[in-house]
């Protein structure tokens, strides 16, 4: 897919580049980006660079991961990083999305803001039917943008998570096009319970 850039409110979010690679190291310097996401730890110089002239160009170009740097007006601070990865799920395309938001700018709604105008983007522009979120358990500020986002917490996922040599829990939740009033790509049929068990009774036609 050829690069975009979206609005919204206070907002633009563009892809990565090589301009952004400054920043991108100096947020992920902060210990809560490092324990809470998949960024390397320690993160260093040549991680942001790989990250912004590599990894991003590619996931857009392959369609595998679509990520934007997201800040404050057209030319102001980083406030964000945010991205939809692409994974086979039951022979289809499944879409996640994940996030994080530079210290100084958190609490402000930013994060929300972003992960609501890129979900609508997802199923409007991608064709996306459902949008996972998931974090490792314990992650409370991440969960908080999911709900505030519309996104609904489905369970706990067991061992789902590898990071540091370890298996962790994670949370996992969805977005549907639905829950945005938008439609849906596919019709969706939900799981209705089996009503339960009525004896016959004989009609005035037997």
């Amino acid at each position: 897919m050829e690069p975009t850039t979206l609005k919204t409110t206070r907002l633009a979010l563009r892809p990565f580049g090589p301009a952004d690679e400054d920043e991108v190291f100096a947020a992920c310097q902060d210990p809560d980006i490092q324990r809470w996401t998949m960024v390397p730890s320690p993160y260093e110089r040549a991680h942001a660079r790989a990250f912004v002239t590599e990894l991003v160009p590619n996931g857009w170009r392959d369609d595998t991961a679509y990520s934007f740097a997201v800040r404050l007006g057209t030319d102001g601070p980083l406030v964000a990083a945010i991205g939809v990865h692409v994974h086979e799920s039951f022979g289809t395309n499944g879409y996640e999305i994940g996030y994080w938001a530079a210290k100084e700018h958190r609490g402000q709604g930013f994060m929300t803001e972003a992960v609501t105008g890129v979900a609508r983007w997802a199923f409007t522009e991608l064709g996306a039917v459902r949008l996972e979120w998931r974090a490792e358990v314990g992650n409370t500020g991440s969960r908080a943008v999911a709900e505030k986002a519309g996104f609904r917490v489905e369970g706990l996922l067991r061992a789902s998570l590898h990071r540091a040599d370890t298996v962790r829990d994670s949370w996992v939740g969805a977005l549907l096009p639905s829950d945005l009033a938008l439609p849906s790509a596919l019709p969706y049929l939900p799981y209705l319970p089996y009503l339960p068990y009525l004896p016959y009774l004989p009609s005035a036609a037997d």
